[in-house]
C-alpha cells in the first residue's frame, strides 16, 4: 500500500487503493474518502482533524500541496463554505499557507521562515561581525578562516546539559513520549513534561528551558504559550511496535469497539486499526463523550481507546473484555530529522558562548 512518504513504519489513516494515481491525486481521494457520515462528528471537524493528523503524523510533510476548496468539496460532497472555513483555521494556525497562483500547501507550524533558516541567518550576521571586527584588528580573512577551520576541526566539546519541555495533550503519554525522546539525547540532558490544557490554564511554563517539544500539528498553537526566544520543535508520531502487533493478532470474527478522545480525530482511528488489522470486519468508533458509551462497550468483543482513554473505558468495560490502548510514539525519523539538528545547533551556541572571555 503506498504511502506519502518513504519511512518503513510511517502510519497514516488515509488509506490509497490505486497505485498509479499522483501524490495530489491520492490526497484528494483519500481526505474524500475517509470522511465518515456516520460519526456524530461534523464534517468539517473531521477534515480538520485529517489534516491536522496527517501534519502530525509526516504523512503530509512541510511543502506538500493541498487540493483546492473546490476540489476537495466536490469530491467528498461537502459544501465549498465547510472546507473553505477548515483551510482558513488551518492558515490562521500556521499550519498550512497559500500561495497565490501556486495553490494550497503545508506550512511548517508557525508564520516564519522555519529554524532552520533563521538559525542560518543569525550565523551569517554572527560570521559578518567577527570578519569585520578581524579588519578592525588588523587581521587578513584567510586568517579568520584559518581560526574558524580550525575550530571545526576539533569536533563538538562538552557543554553543559540541554533542558527541554515536552507539551503535550496528557501527562502520562506526554511522559511516555519523553521516555522516547529521552534515548536520543545525552546522558544529562533533561526533559520536563506539561500539556497544552495545563498552559491555556495559567500553569507557569517550566523553566529553565532551552527546547520545547510538542506534537506537529499544535506547534502554532504553544508556540503562543512557551516563553519568548525557546524554539519549539513540532514532531511527528507513528503507532508503537506493541499497537500493530496487538492489533495483527485480533481475531478476524472480533466485534470491535474503538473509543476517541477528540471529535477531529474520530474519522482516523476506523482506518488506522483496519491498516494493522485488516482482517476484523467489524469495527465501530464512539467518542468518549457519547451517551451510550457503556451500552456500547457491552456489545464489542474488543475495546480499542485513544491514549488518555483508559480510566474512563475501562471504568465501564464488562468484566473480561479484551481492551488495548491505541499508543503512539514519536516517529525516530523525525526526531533524528528535525530535533537533533536543532539540539546541537543550540549546543554549539552554548559552547561558543561559553568560550567568549566574561
Amino acid at each position: 500500500m503506498p504511502k506519502l512518504r518513504t519511512a518503513p513504519d510511517a502510519y497514516s489513516g488515509i488509506r490509497y487503493s490505486d497505485t498509479e494515481q499522483t501524490p495530489d491525486e491520492r490526497i484528494l481521494a483519500s481526505l474524500a474518502g475517509a470522511l465518515d457520515r456516520t460519526l456524530p462528528v461534523p464534517l468539517g471537524t473531521q477534515l480538520r482533524g485529517l489534516i491536522e493528523f496527517g501534519i502530525a503524523l509526516g504523512e503530509l510533510p512541510t511543502g506538500q500541496r493541498l487540493p483546492s476548496v473546490r476540489e476537495l468539496a466536490e469530491r467528498a460532497g461537502i459544501a465549498h463554505m465547510t472546507v473553505a472555513t477548515v483551510y482558513r483555521e488551518l492558515r490562521e494556525s500556521g499550519l498550512i499557507e497559500a500561495k497565490p497562483g501556486a495553490g494550497t500547501y503545508v506550512g511548517d507550524g508557525h508564520n516564519s521562515d522555519g529554524l532552520r533558516s533563521h538559525a542560518i541567518r543569525k550565523i551569517q550576521r554572527r560570521v559578518d561581525m567577527l570578519f569585520n571586527e578581524a579588519e578592525q584588528l588588523g587581521l587578513a580573512p584567510s586568517v579568520v578562516s584559518s581560526l574558524v577551520n580550525a575550530r571545526a576541526a576539533r569536533g563538538p566539546t562538552p557543554t553543559r546539559p540541554l533542558r527541554l519541555v515536552m507539551v503535550g495533550n496528557f501527562v502520562e503519554t506526554t511522559q511516555q513520549y519523553a521516555n522516547r525522546i529521552q534515548d536520543h539525547l545525552g546522558s544529562d540532558d533533561t526533559i520536563v513534561v506539561t500539556t497544552v490544557d495545563a498552559l491555556h490554564a495559567g500553569e507557569a511554563f517550566p523553566l529553565p528551558c532551552d527546547i520545547c517539544m510538542t506534537l506537529a500539528h499544535r506547534r502554532g498553537e504553544v508556540e503562543h504559550l512557551v516563553p519568548s526566544g525557546i524554539p519549539v520543535v513540532g514532531l511527528s508520531f507513528i503507532p508503537a511496535e506493541e499497537t500493530r502487533a496487538q492489533l495483527a493478532m485480533l481475531d478476524p470474527m472480533s466485534r470491535v469497539g474503538l473509543v476517541s478522545i477528540f471529535p477531529e480525530f474520530a474519522a482516523l482511528m476506523k482506518p488506522g486499526v483496519l491498516r494493522f488489522a485488516p482482517h476484523v470486519s467489524t469495527v465501530d468508533v464512539r467518542l468518549i463523550t457519547a451517551p451510550d458509551l457503556a451500552a456500547f462497550l457491552t456489545q464489542v468483543d474488543v475495546a480499542i481507546y485513544a491514549s488518555g482513554a483508559e480510566s474512563a473505558v475501562k471504568k465501564l468495560l464488562p468484566p473480561g473484555m479484551q481492551a488495548l490502548e491505541f499508543r503512539y510514539v514519536p516517529d525516530p525519523h523525525a526526531i533524528r530529522a528535525t530535533l537533533l539538528p536543532v539540539i546541537e545547533r543550540l549546543r554549539s551556541s552554548i559552547e561558543s558562548q561559553e568560550e567568549v572571555p566574561s
